[in-house]
C-alpha cells in the first residue's frame, strides 16, 4: 500500500529542473529502479527472490559485509514462496542509540497487459514520467531511499547507530514477512523505531499548488468478522416465520446505518489543525467544531461526508461478502457475510466484536473474528523524526506544509507498532494530484523528478538522523 495523496504538473516538472547539474547517483537509481520493475514481484509467480538477491548484490558490490546482508525465504500465503532482505550497517564505533529500522516492500500487485497503454511490467520513460507496476508503490521509493544509502556509503558517512533495512515480499497480501520481521526475526530488526518507504510523500496541482507532503504516524487496525445465522431450513413452497437470510440481512441492515463514536489522537488532531487553516465553507467550519469538541458527533459526520475524508474520524465497519442458501426451491439453512473494519488506533479489535453483537441487537447473529491482527497504536510524533523529515521537504519545496496522518490502509508498519516499535512513513516523492493517482490502478506512474527529489530527500534525512 502507498501513500493517498492529499489533495503535486507540467509547468513544475519543467521549472523544477532548471540548472540542476546531472547526478550520477539519480542515474544509479534510475538504473536499479529499471531492474526492479522489470521483475514482475506478484503473489504466484515467485518472482521476489530475484529482485532481493539483486539487491542483495547491489549492498555487497558496495562494500557491505556478507555476514550483515540475510536474504530470507519464508512462504507467504497461499503457499506463495517469497524472500525478505535484511541488510544492516553498523554504527561506526559505540552506538549512541538503538538501530532505526528502514523499511520498504518488493512485492507489487498484479496487473494485466491489456489494461495498460504499455507494458506494466517493462520500465518505460515517457513525457516526464516513469511508468510501470511500483513505480509508485513502492519500487520507486524504495529504490530512492537505498540509492542514498549507497551515496552516504561512497561518500564515507559513519552512521552513529546501526541501520537495519528491511524489504519484505508480500506487504501487498498477508504480510507474513512483516510479522515474522516484528516477532521471530527482531535479533534483526529490533530498532528504536522504523522509517518507512511506503507511506508519506506529498502532491501538488496541476498548476503548481502545493498541497502537503504526509507524515503517516499512525494506520489503523484491519479486521475482519464473519456474521453467521442458521436455521433448520424446509421447503420453500412452506416459508417459515424466520428465515436465515432475511434475519441477516436485518442485522446488514443495522451495521450500516450504525455509527461508531469519533475519536481524535495525537495524529489526526495535528492532521485536522492544518487543514482547518487552509478549508473553507461547511466542510473547515465542522473541521473547526470537531476540534474544538470531538464528542461532536455530528461534526465528524460532516466531515467524513467529505470522499477524501472518509474514515477518518471514527472506527468504520462495512460489509463486503455475502453468502446464503444452498437451493432455489429450499429454505436456507446458513447465511454468512463479511464485515471488514478499519479500527482506530489504541481500539481492540475483540471490543469492536462486541460493539457489532451490541448493534445487531440480535442473539441468532453469531459474530466471530477472522484474524489475528493486533491492535496497534498511533506513534508519537517524535521530534528529531519530524525536524528531519520537514527540513528534507523544504530543502525542495519551503512552501509546502507537513500534514500528519492516519492511514486508513495498512502497510507492515502496522506489525511493529503492534510490538511497541513506533514506525514514520516519511517518504519523499511527489505526484500531480489527481492525474497520477495511479497506485494498483492502470498506468502506475511516477514523475522522473520525483524520484530524483526523493533520493535526495532520503539523503538529507538519514545522514541528519543517522548522526545523532
Amino acid at each position: 500500500m502507498k501513500r493517498i495523496a492529499l489533495l503535486l504538473l507540467a509547468p513544475f516538472l519543467a521549472t523544477s529542473a532548471i540548472a540542476q547539474p546531472a547526478d550520477p547517483w539519480v542515474a544509479r537509481g534510475r538504473a536499479m529502479l529499471e531492474h526492479a520493475i522489470n521483475i514482475p514481484t506478484v503473489a504466484g509467480r515467485e518472482k521476489v527472490p530475484e529482485l532481493a538477491n539483486y539487491l542483495a548484490g547491489e549492498f555487497r558490490k558496495a562494500g557491505w559485509a556478507e555476514a550483515d546482508i540475510h536474504v530470507i525465504p519464508y512462504v507467504g500465503e497461499g503457499d506463495n514462496k517469497t524472500a525478505a532482505l535484511i541488510m544492516r550497517w553498523p554504527a561506526a564505533g559505540a552506538p549512541k542509540g538503538k538501530p532505526i529500522l528502514l523499511m520498504g516492500h518488493m512485492d507489487v500487485v498484479e496487473a494485466k497487459r491489456e489494461d495498460w497503454t504499455v507494458d506494466p511490467f517493462v520500465f518505460a520513460e515517457k513525457d516526464g514520467y516513469y511508468y510501470g507496476r511500483g513505480t509508485a508503490d513502492i519500487k520507486g521509493p524504495t529504490v530512492a531511499m537505498l540509492t542514498a544509502l549507497l551515496k552516504l556509503k561512497s561518500q564515507g558517512f559513519k552512521p552513529q547507530r546501526d541501520l537495519v533495512v528491511l524489504l519484505t515480499g508480500d506487504e501487498e497480501t498477508a504480510e507474513v514477512g512483516a510479522k515474522l520481521a516484528a516477532t521471530e526475526w527482531r535479533k534483526w530488526t529490533d530498532a528504536e523505531y522504523g522509517l518507512n518507504a511506503d507511506a508519506g510523500g506529498g502532491s501538488f496541482t496541476a498548476d503548481g499548488r502545493p498541497l502537503g507532503f504526509g507524515l503517516q504516524t499512525a494506520e489503523k487496525t484491519f479486521a475482519d468478522y464473519t456474521l453467521t445465522v442458521r436455521n433448520k431450513g424446509g421447503h420453500s413452497s412452506r416459508p417459515r416465520p424466520d428465515n436465515a437470510i432475511y434475519q441477516l440481512a436485518h442485522a446488514l441492515d443495522r451495521i450500516e446505518a450504525y455509527r461508531f463514536e469519533p475519536a481524535l489522537n495525537e495524529t489526526t488532531r495535528a492532521y485536522y489543525q492544518v487543514r482547518q487553516q487552509d478549508e473553507k465553507g461547511a466542510l473547515g467550519n465542522a473541521m473547526r467544531a470537531w476540534l474544538k469538541d470531538p464528542k461532536d458527533g455530528k461534526a465528524a459526520d460532516a466531515i467524513e461526508a467529505d470522499p477524501l475524508e472518509v474514515g477518518s474520524t471514527r472506527t468504520r465497519c462495512v460489509a463486503t461478502l455475502l453468502s446464503g442458501g444452498h437451493a432455489d426451491n429450499a429454505l436456507p439453512q446458513l447465511a454468512t457475510a463479511n464485515i471488514n473494519c478499519r479500527i482506530l488506533p489504541g481500539v481492540s479489535p475483540d471490543a469492536i466484536r462486541t460493539e457489532l453483537e451490541a448493534a445487531i441487537k440480535d442473539p441468532g447473529v453469531v459474530v466471530t473474528r477472522r484474524d489475528d491482527n493486533a491492535t496497534t497504536a498511533a506513534s508519537p510524533l517524535r521530534p528529531d523524526v519530524v525536524a528531519a523529515f520537514t527540513d528534507a521537504v523544504h530543502a525542495r519545496f519551503p512552501a509546502s506544509k507537513i500534514v500528519p496522518q492516519m492511514s486508513a490502509g495498512a502497510t507492515d508498519g502496522a506489525k511493529f507498532r503492534a510490538v511497541g516499535i513506533p514506525i514514520y512513513g516519511v517518504d519523499g516523492a511527489w505526484i500531480i494530484s489527481p492525474d497520477d493517482e495511479r497506485a494498483h490502478g492502470r498506468d502506475e506512474r511516477l514523475p522522473v523528478k520525483a524520484f530524483a527529489d526523493d533520493i535526495a530527500h532520503w539523503d538529507g534525512m538519514l545522514s541528519r538522523l543517522a548522526a545523532q
